[in-house]
């Protein structure tokens, strides 16, 4: 946690703390909400990015310029323009696989997050025997939870006995790293398929991937990871580190705009690395986009999977989708995950050290303290009501998000949060707890 003398509790320490910040030019590249209406507040405190990241400046006329070609040029666009939409989704592909640590072929873009998921259960989730389980973390996102439970069934298995829902110990918010590996070791023989949240969208505990992913492999468990909170947020080594598979979602954190498109990692160990029969025979949902591109428009009615995570694709790239991701990796290869992991854990440290006073008041910070175990988020459990208290937030220009029980999530995103929003969001929470 960041140290707090009296004397950096104040506004101007806030602002001093922004004008040293070397990424302080990256806001104004961002569109901020309107304030309430009706409100005299100013410019919204925005720290919602872990739900939905805000518009880049540049993205409008990204669009735009696609919707003027699809005017001007008709289907030759597919070809006849510098970023054809034939293979528009391999534009995205290397900044892509940087910001995820993976090789370039290891990485697509396409969909959304949880039909990828239902793509690569297909492919990956194959009971056999006794191996039928599947093991997830909790709290887990609801969506992952019927899409695990769906696919127990289309096996003809029963989620009520092949779902594994881990649990944090007595009276803790989060889980450990070794209770974890424990668990997969304990239900190694029964289990198909290990799935996780890199980051928790409740707690925003950030999970140890290479330590659990290692436990996995050990055990000869399938692992894959939905990155939905962890992509963009934190840095991620995802070759290295060797799961099967990994999905996320674009719109918050890469600030791609709301239901934009997605993003899968499939180790090239399935492809690139797997034998030719075993690869063609691999259960996959299948699409033409998905096809060898070399061999897509003979129409031979064939299906040759390309040997990459481009196998798993299934229809035409969404132009209007892909493009505002294309301008978002555009601002994270400049300010580099480096340089925005450095800044997310001094703002999100700063903002901590100004709510941990206000324990006193009914305030508990279930975010683990550590930094190396967050991402940009710090979720607040609180005594009064929870609800009460969020709108008490939205109606001061706090923008921010509520989740059952009783938690407020606060993400300070360092592409376009400053030390200043950190400091005028505490003080509302502390006039409104008071």
């Amino acid at each position: 946690m960041l140290d707090a003398p009296m004397e950096r509790t104040t506004e101007d320490a806030a602002l001093a703390l922004d004008e040293a910040d070397p990424l302080r030019g990256f806001r104004e590249r961002f569109c901020f909400p309107e304030p309430p209406q009706g409100s005299s507040t100013r410019q919204p405190v925005y720290l919602c990015g872990n739900s939905l990241g805000l518009m880049p400046r540049a993205t409008r006329d990204a669009v735009l310029a696609e919707l003027d070609d699809w005017a001007r040029l008709g289907v030759e666009g597919h070809f006849k323009k510098r970023d054809g939409w034939y293979r528009y989704h391999e534009i995205v592909r290397e900044p892509l696989a940087r910001l995820v640590g993976a090789r370039a072929h290891e990485v697509v873009a396409m969909n959304s997050l949880t039909v990828n998921l239902h793509l690569m259960m297909a492919s990956f989730y194959r009971p056999t025997g006794s191996r039928r389980r599947i093991l997830i973390d909790g709290p887990c996102f609801p969506s992952d939870v019927y899409a695990v439970a769906s696919q127990i069934r289309r096996q003809g298995g029963d989620p009520e006995r092949d779902l594994i829902r881990l649990a944090p110990r007595a009276g803790e918010h989060t889980l450990r790293t070794a209770d974890v590996c424990a668990a997969i070791e304990q239900h190694a023989g029964e289990l198909a398929l290990v799935l996780l949240a890199g980051v928790n969208y409740v707690t925003g505990q950030r999970m140890e991937i290479g330590p659990i992913t290692g436990a996995a492999r050990r055990a000869g468990v399938t692992i894959g990871w939905d990155l939905a909170h962890a992509a963009g947020n934190v840095p991620l080594s995802l070759h290295e580190w060797g799961p099967d598979f990994a999905v996320w979602c674009s719109y918050k954190y890469l600030n791609s705009g709301p239901g934009s498109v997605a993003g899968c990692f499939v180790h090239e160990r399935h492809t690139r690395g797997a034998g030719e029969h075993a690869f063609r025979q691999m259960p996959r949902c299948e699409g033409w986009w998905g096809n060898d591109p070399d061999t897509r428009f003979a129409m031979t009615g064939e299906f040759t999977p390309v040997r990459s995570a481009d196998a798993w694709q299934l229809s035409n790239p969404p132009i209007f989708s892909l493009t505002p991701l294309k301008v978002s990796l555009g601002l994270f290869e400049l300010a580099t995950m480096v340089g925005l992991r450095h800044k997310s854990q001094r703002l999100t440290g700063y903002l901590e050290s100004l709510l941990t006073p206000l324990r006193a008041r009914g305030l508990e910070i279930v975010t683990p303290s550590g930094p190396d175990h967050r991402g940009c988020q710090l979720s607040l459990l609180v005594s009064a009501d929870g609800r009460a208290l969020h709108r008490r937030l939205t109606e001061s220009g706090v923008v921010c998000d509520f989740r059952e029980p009783s938690i407020i999530r606060l993400a300070p995103t360092p592409l376009y949060n400053s030390f200043h929003d950190c400091w005028r969001a505490a003080g509302v929470l502390r006039e409104a707890l008071a």
